[in-house]
């Protein structure tokens, strides 16, 4: 991998000899959006100029391997391209034109759920993916208690095997698709055993319907248990230079177990791109504006870090969200982060990612000086965090 090109910033990021500030955004990627790097970057621009420009920028050559599961170095998180999580995007037609974007530029591996919307993120990566479907993987959850006809909330979890079964036939008409490449449990279930939950999975691989399994945010135990009847590819939980929980018990287990890791929200929801500071106030319908994390005294106090990042940056040629990236890549091979946008230019951006490296003596001082710096703020919502780490019963 080769050092990004020197003298970029987040807003002027050089491509080659171009300024991507000075090209026009593909398919209109404009307009009052909110993505997971910045919480009110807008521009203006043309909505059918600009292809050649992002044709020529940063293309993903890497691939990893989680378990025996092939994808890019980077993927693509499509949480956030709903808009009812960070804000509102810009229109659903250029939420497609993003992920073929992605694809393009050497993007294999799309992230979605059913409890994405719920249900629209999916209908929207199968739009996208429908005729390129072969050549990409596409990853998919269940387990929250969502109504399969309707996609009504109704409160809590679901991982009845009757109900995964549904689940997984919905997965399969909105993502216009035969098979689920990697189908994960979006949140253990306290009162389904886990043997149960990956009995259920393990038929839906040996029909066809599913290829490979994989757990969100589940506590160690679960993990081994799961992968004992069967086989785990991949673990996601965030996981970020601002939140490094796994690195405890996950990551070691995963590294037993033979097990990829995803991690999720790895820009720390936009924060450690350094758009984001103790003076941004996020709209009412912006999911980061009830995180602890977010509160203002919490950034302030978090600040060393975007400092620290930005000191990489300058030194590496790069910005603060391919630093964060790059560390996070850095850190094991089997480790493949899904930055979520809804923009074009943080997409080219956060794929740039993949040209910054470190030597060995970098990130053990990297690593350190990340370590000696204090992180205030739950990373959740208490409602949301007592959902991560959740032991299922035993049978």
């Amino acid at each position: 991998m080769r050092n990004a090109p020197a003298g970029a910033s987040r807003r002027k990021f050089l491509l080659g000899a171009a300024g991507l500030a000075t090209v026009p955004i593909v398919a209109g990627m404009a307009t009052a959006c909110v993505s997971d790097q910045t919480a009110s970057d807008q521009s203006t621009s043309p909505a059918t100029s600009g292809a050649g420009a992002v044709a020529a920028a940063t293309t993903l050559t890497d691939r990893r391997r989680l378990g025996s599961l092939e994808v890019s170095s980077i993927g693509l998180g499509c949480q956030t391209m709903v808009g009812t999580l960070y804000g509102p995007v810009t229109s659903r037609e250029d939420m497609v034109t993003l992920i073929r974007t992605a694809a393009d530029q050497g993007v294999t591996f799309f992230d979605t759920a059913e409890a994405y919307g719920p249900f629209e993120s999916e209908r929207i990566v199968g739009e996208a993916l429908e005729p390129i479907r072969d050549q990409v993987v596409v990853a998919s959850k269940f387990g929250w208690n969502i109504d399969l006809a309707t996609g009504e909330r109704l409160g809590g979890v679901n991982s009845r095997p009757d109900n995964i079964r549904g689940a997984v036939e919905g997965m399969l008409a909105r993502l216009k698709t035969d098979r689920i490449d990697l189908l994960y449990q979006h949140r253990v279930d306290p009162a389904v055993p886990i043997e149960d939950v990956a009995g259920t999975v393990r038929d839906l691989i040996d029909e066809g319907k599913v290829l490979h399994f994989g757990l969100s945010e589940a506590g160690p135990q679960t993990i081994r248990r799961a992968h004992a009847v069967q086989p785990l590819t991949a673990i996601q939980n965030e996981y970020s230079v601002l939140w490094r929980g796994p690195e405890a018990e996950i990551l070691p287990l995963c590294a037993e177990l033979g097990i990829g890791f995803v991690p999720w929200s790895p820009l720390g929801a936009g924060f450690t791109t350094g758009t984001i500071s103790p003076f941004t106030r996020f709209a009412a319908d912006d999911f980061r504006g009830a995180v602890p994390r977010n509160a203002p005294d919490a950034m302030a106090a978090n600040m060393p870090l975007i400092q620290l990042l930005q000191d990489w940056a300058v030194r590496k040629g790069s910005t603060p969200a391919q630093i964060s990236l790059a560390w996070l890549m850095a850190q094991q091979p089997w480790i493949v982060p899904i930055p979520s946008t809804t923009r074009t230019p943080h997409l080219i951006e956060n794929l740039g990612s993949e040209e910054v490296s470190f030597s060995p003596d970098e990130l053990r001082e990297l690593n350190t000086a990340i370590a000696s710096i204090p992180i205030q703020g739950d990373r959740l919502p208490a409602g949301a965090l007592v959902a991560t780490g959740i032991e299922a019963p035993l049978p």
